[in-house]
């Protein structure tokens, strides 16, 4: 393990109306940061993670490959669009989930209750080129274990700090064309990104004067922020 999962980010044109959204979604408190940014923090007692939501210039013009699928209190998302979702496809032959889209067109799934299993976020899913190579490269980063399903989805459980039960890599045949709209963050264990350079990752900025953090990509060109170790 070089690096433990320290939180998402999402980029939005809006992120105070965004921000908001998925602070009712979540049920967490918007954070205005005070530079046009926002964070969604987690109530007391919530094993999840901030989640900040960064305001940029361009609109989203592709599909989202990083969404959060989430699990229902109810039996409908009629609260998700009542909150300002919008449905894009029910359940069906194919399907037994609902999938909508927030109010940036973001793609996000939504499962109905579970008998066993808390209303709320409980994977982060990745569209991949290779799953299996890239859930065995991350858990090669964050540690864990990775389990390959017989459809060819692979998945992370227990990498450290991830604060949802899977890491999901989805076979998809398109290759990632622009940059992400969603992202993670990790928290090195050294100092500098010096073994994920080593391991495979790309640098694509250093800290300078507008960031204290390295941005980095993985195999398949996901951008992700890497922070130093914290004293």
């Amino acid at each position: 393990m070089i690096a433990r999962f320290k939180d998402l980010c999402l980029d939005t044109v809006d992120a105070h109306a965004l921000g908001g959204f998925w602070a009712r979604v979540l049920d967490g408190y918007l954070v205005d940061t005070g530079d046009g940014d926002t964070r969604i923090d987690p109530r007391a007692g919530s094993s999840a993670e901030s989640i900040w939501v960064n305001q940029v210039p361009e609109p989203r013009t592709v599909k989202t490959r990083v969404h959060l699928d989430l699990r229902l209190a109810e039996a409908s998302p009629a609260a998700l669009c009542d909150a300002g979702a919008r449905l894009v496809r029910e359940p069906d032959s194919e399907i037994s989930w609902w999938v909508l889209a927030d109010p940036d067109g973001n793609l996000f799934c939504a499962f109905a209750p579970g008998d066993e299993t808390r209303p709320g976020p409980f994977e982060l899913v990745v569209d991949s080129a290779d799953p299996a190579a890239q859930a065995n490269w991350w858990a090669g980063v964050v540690g864990g274990e990775v389990e390959v399903s017989e459809e060819g989805h692979a998945s992370i459980t227990g990498a450290a700090g991830f604060p949802w039960e899977y890491w999901v890599f989805d076979p998809v045949p398109e290759r990632k064309s622009v940059k992400n709209r969603m992202h993670w963050d990790v928290d090195l264990v050294g100092p500098e990104p010096t073994a994920l350079i080593g391991a495979g990752a790309v640098l694509l900025r250093e800290p300078d004067d507008a960031v204290s953090w390295w941005v980095l990509a993985d195999p398949e060109g996901n951008e992700f922020c890497a922070f130093p170790a914290r004293e």
